[in-house]
C-alpha cells in the first residue's frame, strides 16, 4: 500500500484548502484512515480520523469544526478540507492508514502505513 498526500501549499489566515491522500493498492476500502500533523520542533499530533466507509469520524479539539475529513471510496482517495485556517495549523500534514482495523482511532501507534507528507503554511 502507497499512500501519497497533495494540496498542500502557502496562503493566508482565514483561507480554506483541501488536501488528498491518494491510496495505491485496490482494496484499501477496508482500512480505517487517519490525518497528522507535525509542526517543527513538535510531536506529530493527531488531526482526524474516519472509519473504513466513512461515516464515524474523529477530530482533535483544536480542529474541530473547522476542519472536514472524508473518503471516496470508489477514487480510493481521502481528503481533508480545511476552512478558517490559523497560522498555528502551520505544519507537514501526513495521511496514514490502519491495515489492522476498520474502525476509526486517535492513537498515532495504530497507523502502520504512512504517506510523505504535504506542507500547509498559513501566513498571519
Amino acid at each position: 500500500v502507497q499512500l501519497v498526500e497533495s494540496g498542500g501549499e502557502l496562503v493566508q489566515a482565514g483561507a480554506s484548502l483541501r488536501l488528498s491522500c491518494a491510496i495505491s493498492k485496490q482494496t484499501a476500502t477496508n482500512y480505517a484512515m487517519g490525518w497528522f500533523r507535525q509542526a517543527p520542533g513538535k510531536e506529530r499530533e493527531f488531526v482526524a480520523a474516519t472509519n473504513w466507509i466513512g461515516d464515524s469520524t474523529y477530530y482533535a479539539d483544536s480542529v474541530k469544526g473547522r476542519f472536514t475529513i472524508s473518503r471516496d471510496n470508489d477514487k480510493n482517495t481521502m481528503y481533508l478540507q480545511m476552512n478558517s485556517l490559523k497560522p498555528d495549523d502551520t505544519a507537514l500534514y501526513y495521511c496514514a492508514l490502519d491495515s489492522h482495523s476498520l474502525m476509526a482511532t486517535k492513537i498515532r501507534a495504530e497507523y502502520d502505513t504512512w504517506g510523505q507528507g504535504t506542507q500547509v503554511t498559513v501566513s498571519s
